[in-house]
């Protein structure tokens, strides 16, 4: 009697009786399943059958929303507390994308002009750079820095990202690697972070913790960027709620705030532009017209109003920050001098003196 799995008998005796077989010579089981496959065959059918669920698993963990906690945990707040010694001159970075590496030409002016800033208040791209520039990197460090790498330096894209399609990992390890792992508490300058909780939409506050957490939880652009979960509360994109976080600035103590607003203006719109692209700038403006008026002084970036990932327009968006802030430098010193004049200190040493 010869054996043979059913499924290598000839086909006319695959779906045959056991009976049929017997009286054909041969011998099978009496269900038409192979259950003496060769070892290629039965590992092939296994990953077959495995791989629906080791696609589901993987999904599951891509998709797993990200919670950060530990005792480095950034501590949200929706109003600070003064900081002692109270901040002099606090600078306050506008969220707006590209459009942010405005703000690196504006840093080099102020610089270059002298003006010690001892509080960094930064939102979404004004955050990334905001803690470069709290570590004590210059304008021109942090130029450079900006352009080593390009996006991916700093963004993973994946098709399982939570509520996304860039989990926001690399943007974190990106930060705290090259602060060395320091706190926000534990830079040079003091600095506050910007973000928004989702659950209400409430603008907060971080002042201590971990950097690159706090940072990549102000640049979780909805949609894009998965949500940033600290201790059980999630936060998305600072811009979400107050794209200018001038009031952190005041709430610190700050005696002179200078903002710096990206935003485009809605008169510089060229013809063609969708009501939603309108609806959206407007009411980002709205939010920001507030916060502007509770600063000593607002720098316009001067950004045309197209914006663009391309390297090209991180070049055009660092020379026109600074070129706008080269042109409206007077207007800042005079409101310094001013200032000078009621504090009894010279304006470039504001943030070298102690309070009065």
């Amino acid at each position: 009697m010869r054996h043979l799995p059913v499924c290598a008998a000839p086909d006319a005796l695959k779906h045959s009786s056991p009976a049929t077989l017997k009286r054909s010579g041969w011998r099978a089981e009496s269900r038409p399943v192979c259950l003496k496959q060769p070892a290629q065959r039965r590992a092939r059918l296994w990953t077959l059958r495995a791989l629906p669920v080791l696609l589901a698993c993987t999904l599951l963990a891509g998709c797993a929303a990200f919670n950060h906690t530990g005792a480095d945990s950034p501590v949200p707040q929706t109003t600070l507390q003064p900081m002692e010694p109270r901040p002099q001159v606090a600078l306050v970075l506008s969220s707006g994308g590209p459009r942010g590496y405005a703000h690196i030409g504006v840093m080099r002016v102020l610089e270059e002009a002298g003006i010690d800033v001892d509080l960094v208040v930064g939102t979404s791209v004004g955050s990334l750079l905001g803690v470069f520039w709290a570590d004590g990197r210059s304008a021109a460090e942090i130029d450079a820095l900006s352009q080593d790498g390009g996006p991916l330096t700093l963004f993973d894209l994946s098709l399982f990202a939570d509520r996304g399609w860039i989990h926001g990992q690399r943007l974190q390890d990106y930060v705290n690697t090259r602060l060395g792992h320091r706190a926000l508490e534990q830079l040079q300058r003091r600095v506050v972070v910007g973000a928004t909780r989702r659950s209400d939409k409430a603008a907060v506050f971080f002042a201590s913790g971990n950097a690159g957490v706090a940072v990549r939880a102000s640049s979780a652009v909805p949609g894009i960027i998965s949500p940033v979960g600290i201790e059980g509360t999630e936060f998305e994109d600072g811009d979400e709620s107050l794209p200018l976080a001038v009031r952190a600035a005041r709430q610190a103590g700050a005696r002179f705030v200078i903002a710096v607003d990206v935003t485009p203006r809605l008169e510089t719109a060229p013809p063609g532009v969708s009501p939603a692209q309108r609806e959206r700038v407007s009411q980002r403006r709205a939010r920001i017209a507030p916060e502007a008026l509770q600063a000593d002084f607002v720098f316009d970036a001067g950004l045309a109003w197209q914006a663009s990932p391309l390297p090209s327009y991180f070049r055009y968006a660092r020379k026109t920050g600074e070129e706008s802030a080269r042109q409206q430098l007077p207007q800042l010193l005079a409101r310094l001098q001013a200032h000078r004049q009621a504090l009894g200190v010279h304006p470039r040493a504001l943030a070298r003196q102690g309070p009065p």
